[in-house]
């Protein structure tokens, strides 16, 4: 669960991211040239793909709303072929199996959430038809944690069990697997690090929550913490490297978002056709206050794409009520990750 998306919201307390063309040579022997014949490549030339870049920047300026300040669509490098953005939106369940209070997913039981989650994929499919909708299991992979643990990081690494666990119920569903980061006093470049073997696989992304680094030792929760630009591009330079290595489709990267501070130097954020940042509007309450709370630090700020939270619980709390898909498809620009908890 999450603090307030601004002042005025509840902040509940959370802790648990060459082909060889030779074509005319010449030998010299004995004074003579000799002449040899050009010989056929024993290896298939590589095929250079490319996306269809008049289809991608169509779904581009559709995703803006036709945003006039020249803010969005914003100007990146086209992604390598296979990318999940814009031509998808995901629809994800955030939680982790060790808490039912966490998230969805990790409250219900396994069929009941499945089947919950494809019930809401249906609505978002109905409310925008242009783009297609897909599943994603969002697994917090690191909790913070209040006490500091043996290494004195405050932070725990969930059994690799889990996580193994959370693809065997994407897999027949066909869904994204989501593991998401809560650093504590540990660094993005360390934790990612060691889910490199699951992030090597084609349907796993990452996410990472700014919200529970804590650069100057306090404890987690005490404060809203933050990550700067150089801690994501250390999440991007990972990411792009597995790509490369593994000649993979790219990789989604989540980043939770619902305070200005939580990210500093948002201009400085690398943009590589390797890896799509989603900057996640990740706060809770009315209505009113979420979308002055997008406004403000992701339409203002822009990265690249945009998703927004919602909260099962604390989005109806008083007389709150939660946001419907077609109500969201109407925000500048369309949120095309959408993360339920």
């Amino acid at each position: 669960m999450k603090k307030p998306v601004i002042a005025l919201l509840i902040l509940p307390f959370l802790f648990f991211v060459s082909s060889c063309n030779r074509g005319k040579a010449a030998d010299s022997i004995n004074g003579e040239e000799k002449k040899i014949e050009k010989q056929p490549d024993t290896l298939a030339k590589k095929e250079v793909l490319t996306i269809d870049t008049t289809d991608y920047n169509k779904r581009m300026l559709a995703l803006s709303n036709n945003d006039t300040t020249g803010k969005w669509p914003v100007k990146t490098p086209y992604p390598l072929p296979g990318a999940l953005l814009p031509y998808n939106r995901i629809i994800a369940y955030y939680g982790n199996l060790y808490s039912t209070r966490m998230g969805i997913l990790g409250e219900l039981p396994r069929n009941e959430m499945i089947k919950k989650l494809q019930g809401e994929i249906a609505k978002w499919q109905a409310a925008d038809p242009s783009v297609k909708t897909i599943p994603a299991l969002h697994y917090i992979a690191v909790t913070a944690q209040g006490a500091p643990g043996k290494d004195n990081k405050h932070r725990m690494r969930m059994p690799f069990k889990q996580i193994d666990t959370i693809l065997s119920w994407a897999k027949p569903i066909n869904a994204l697997v989501f593991l998401d980061i809560q650093v504590g006093h540990s660094t993005v470049k360390a934790e990612v690090a060691e889910l490199e073997q699951y992030l090597a696989l084609p349907n796993v992304h990452l996410g990472i929550d700014p919200e529970f680094s804590m650069k100057n030792g306090e404890r987690p929760g005490s404060k809203i913490g933050n990550f700067t630009a150089a801690d994501i591009n250390d999440a991007i330079d990972i990411l792009a490297n597995i790509v490369r290595k593994n000649k993979l489709t790219p990789k989604v990267l989540v980043v939770h978002r619902f305070t200005q501070g939580m990210v500093k130097n948002y201009k400085e954020i690398k943009k590589v056709p390797e890896v799509q940042i989603v900057m996640d509007m990740d706060g809770f309450g009315d209505k009113v206050l979420k979308k002055d709370s997008y406004m403000s630090y992701i339409y203002r700020e822009p990265v690249q794409f945009t998703g927004f939270k919602l909260f099962y619980k604390n989005d109806i709390r008083k007389n709150w009520v939660m946001y419907t898909p077609a109500e969201l498809i109407k925000f500048t620009p369309k949120p095309i990750y959408i993360q339920y908890q």
